[in-house]
């Protein structure tokens, strides 16, 4: 096994007046997501929304697109003519392919001045220019769990889960939300991405603090122990690009 970590201070930073985004991976400006992706994980944002904003309807095609939020709500509207809220414990998942336009904006406010954190992901499908979709689901009783859950997959194996559908056969997504001193077992992959979204975790000695990432390669099971209230997320993936 192969282990990499990328720390909150080495992410990339792009922000502007109302928005911070801290980005595992560089998203912004003249990059090749594919060229600096691990597995099929392409973006991995953490992103700061300010009240009463958001972004106005852009264009994405061939990318299976996953808001988790972290605090507020996302307001979200489509090309498809879906249109709603998603708050904290409620992942959502659209799929592109061969083109969706849609806008999201922080639910609160100026008034009631909320700020929005929310984690977005970006999966490469395993076909290109599928029909576009949309799919949300509510994982606010996994959350109070403490254990690990799935909250999102393409793989086989997880069809009989209430994970929201993404298309690649090769990748899922797990949660958790850890009290202090709870310990909990990653799966092994090929390639496997964890990000600490609150908290504080020990992962093979190393400690990993909120906003840091750690990349494994060929990993079998991996102990993950929480020092304080934490959440992690973990992509486990068996395909990644030839590039």
């Amino acid at each position: 096994m192969t282990t990499t970590i990328i720390r909150s201070a080495d992410r990339h930073q792009w922000n502007n007046e109302w928005l911070d985004s801290r980005q595992s991976f560089p998203a912004t400006g003249n990059f090749n997501l594919y060229e600096n992706a691990h597995g099929v994980l392409m973006v991995h944002n953490d992103d700061t929304m300010l009240a009463g904003e958001g972004l106005d309807r852009h264009q994405h095609h061939n990318a299976e697109l996953l808001t988790w939020v972290l605090n507020g709500s996302v307001v979200h509207s489509d090309s498809q003519g879906t249109e709603g809220e998603i708050t904290r414990g409620v992942i959502q998942r659209m799929t592109a392919g061969r083109g969706i336009t849609h806008s999201e904006r922080n639910g609160s406010s100026r008034a009631d001045n909320v700020a929005l954190r929310v984690i977005q992901m970006w999966v490469a499908p395993d076909t290109d220019d599928l029909e576009p979709s949309y799919e949300e689901r509510d994982f606010t009783a996994e959350l109070g769990s403490g254990e690990l859950f799935v909250a999102a997959s393409g793989m086989v194996r997880d069809r009989s889960t209430s994970a929201v559908r993404i298309a690649n056969r090769f990748a899922a997504l797990h949660i958790a939300a850890l009290p202090a001193g709870r310990s909990t077992s990653l799966p092994p992959a090929p390639f496997g991405h964890l990000y600490v979204a609150r908290g504080e975790v020990r992962v093979d000695g190393a400690a990993l603090t909120e906003g840091d990432a750690a990349r494994f390669r060929d990993a079998g099971s991996i102990e993950v122990k929480a020092v304080d209230d934490s959440e992690i997320l973990f992509w486990e993936m068996h395909a990644g690009f030839d590039v």
